[in-house]
């Protein structure tokens, strides 16, 4: 006697995979929101060692 259970159907499977998709793209917004309220962490945006900091005066 096997006790395995049945397989998913396709919608079954498909449902799964969507709220997997979902999760993981709250996930990222959650992250680019977390990274866009502190400018300051971002690597992308410090000033280049050695080049003045202020606007240059013309």
């Amino acid at each position: 006697m096997d006790h395995t259970p049945p397989r998913p159907t396709r919608e079954d499977r498909l449902a799964a995979k969507l709220r997997e998709n979902l999760r993981r793209r709250k996930s990222q917004a959650r992250e680019l929101d977390q990274s866009a309220a502190a400018p300051d962490d971002n690597p992308a945006i410090l000033p280049i060692p050695g080049l003045p900091k202020g606007n240059p005066s013309s």
